[in-house]
């Protein structure tokens, strides 16, 4: 990690969950982070959880990353304030709750939360992001949090436990990280992409009744430490994908 010393990290979605441990875990490498965030209180909350020499390299921003106007106000903010983005972590996302039909009549608000924060926000982030990248010209990577259910066809993951649109979303990653990685080759930067799949991580996200169901369960600390490593990787090295699974997860 010493090739991010001091440099600028983005995490979405830091709030919380992955996110939070994201951003702690990043500053602890030496790297300057700034959270964003709707709950920002909750970031700025995370600074108690630093050695007090840390914590000033730590900063919340509040960004909705459904709204693309908020997203292109507040990464002008950091490219401003910080001469440029070397990191970014999409990680903001949300789900759908089990037994949100797709052929609902009143799932319209539900299906467009989920596209706009897990497949246009991590978009339009990146977009943003990449602007900064283009122009410092500096070694940088992006790295998208995405799912099991992203890597798999979607009928054989809990069939009786259809995700809804959240599992379209993730499918949606997939397809998007290769896209990037073709189009950072052709940009001519030196920027790399990585998407991180995780089974199921203790979180907000899933429902509360489907943790309690599954004794192999992740921490948010499990995939701070696999985003570690993936940055960690030398200039010539890129994890594109990486799955992370607790140990005796049966699907």
């Amino acid at each position: 990690m010493d090739q991010w010393k001091n440099r600028i990290a983005v995490v979405t979605g830091a709030s919380s969950g992955i996110g939070a441990a994201v951003a702690k875990d990043l500053v602890k490498a030496g790297m300057v982070v700034v959270g964003l965030a709707r709950r920002v209180n909750q970031v700025e909350a995370l600074k108690n959880d630093l050695p007090d020499e840390l914590q000033k390299n730590l900063h919340s921003m509040q960004c909705d990353v459904s709204n693309e106007e908020d997203i292109v106000r507040v990464f002008s903010l950091v490219i401003e304030k910080f001469n440029g983005i070397d990191v970014l972590i999409n990680n903001a996302g949300v789900g759908s709750a089990l037994g949100n039909d797709l052929i609902a009549s009143d799932n319209t608000a539900s299906i467009r939360k989920i596209l706009d924060t897990n497949v246009l926000g991590l978009v339009f982030c990146t977009r943003e992001a990449y602007k900064s990248m283009e122009k410092h010209g500096r070694n940088s990577h992006v790295i998208h949090i995405n799912s099991i259910v992203g890597q798999k066809n979607f009928n054989d993951f809990l069939p009786a436990r259809s995700r809804n649109m959240y599992t379209p979303s993730k499918c949606a990653v997939t397809a998007i990280t290769e896209i990037h990685r073709q189009e950072f080759i052709r940009s001519k930067h030196h920027i790399k992409v990585t998407s991180i799949s995780p089974g199921l991580v203790r979180t907000e996200l899933p429902p509360k009744s489907f943790i309690e169901e599954n004794s192999a369960i992740l921490e948010p600390q499990d995939i701070s430490q696999s985003i570690l490593y993936v940055l960690g990787t030398p200039p010539h090295v890129q994890v594109h994908e990486l799955t992370v699974k607790p140990f005796g997860e049966t699907f």
